[in-house]
């Protein structure tokens, strides 16, 4: 009887960049948008397999007690930001980084980042100088479309609404007297769907 040869032994997975943080990205998405979500993992030239690997390192990174700050791993994790200015929320001021995002060129990820180097908010948001979707009805609000930004200036006066996860933001608005709820993972525009008129009081 031949004894088998071992199988050689997985690789060892690369360091976690840009490439492995946008799956990340599209492991949420796919809750809304499985099409889309796939057909882009394939253009990142990546495997369903490695894209579960990509999330379990991240909530790992995330999860871990002796994790960094959230403001420090991103800049392990996507290097130096593309830019970085002062930007004051109220009365308060932060610091505002933003990254490229290979998959949305026309996209950056942005993180707003408190003094003490806390992280306020990590969402999509238009680049600099990029020009936005035309939005003039909720026909106009495809998915990956639009940002947060975009759709509540679109269709003011825009309610945000708690969401139903972390990632995942939610705007209510009114359009031609129609309700709608907008949906967004990591503020890229995944949904539209009509809401049910608030009563009207006597």
């Amino acid at each position: 009887m031949t004894a088998r040869t071992p199988a050689p032994p997985a690789p060892a997975p690369g360091p976690f960049g840009p490439a492995a943080f946008q799956l990340v990205l599209l492991r949420r998405m796919a809750d809304f948008q499985p099409e889309l979500a796939e057909d882009a993992r394939r253009r990142l030239g990546a495997s369903p397999a490695e894209q579960r690997e990509a999330n379990k390192r991240w909530q790992a990174m995330v999860r871990s007690p002796r994790a960094r700050g959230a403001l420090a791993r991103y800049r392990s994790v996507l290097g130096p930001p593309e830019s970085a200015g002062r930007r004051a929320i109220g009365d308060l001021e932060c610091e505002a980084l933003l990254w490229p995002v290979p998959l949305w060129p026309e996209l950056r990820f942005e993180v707003l980042a408190a003094p003490d180097g806390a992280v306020w908010n990590e969402w999509l948001v238009r680049a600099p100088g990029a020009r936005g979707p035309v939005l003039e009805s909720p026909q106009d609000l495809l998915p990956w479309s639009a940002t947060v930004d975009e759709v509540a200036r679109a269709f003011a006066p825009a309610r945000p609404l708690e969401g139903t996860a972390p990632t995942r933001w939610r705007l209510a608005f009114t359009a031609r007297e129609q309700p709608y709820v907008a949906e967004f993972t990591y503020g890229l525009l995944q949904r539209v769907t009509p809401a049910e008129p608030a009563p009207r009081t006597p």
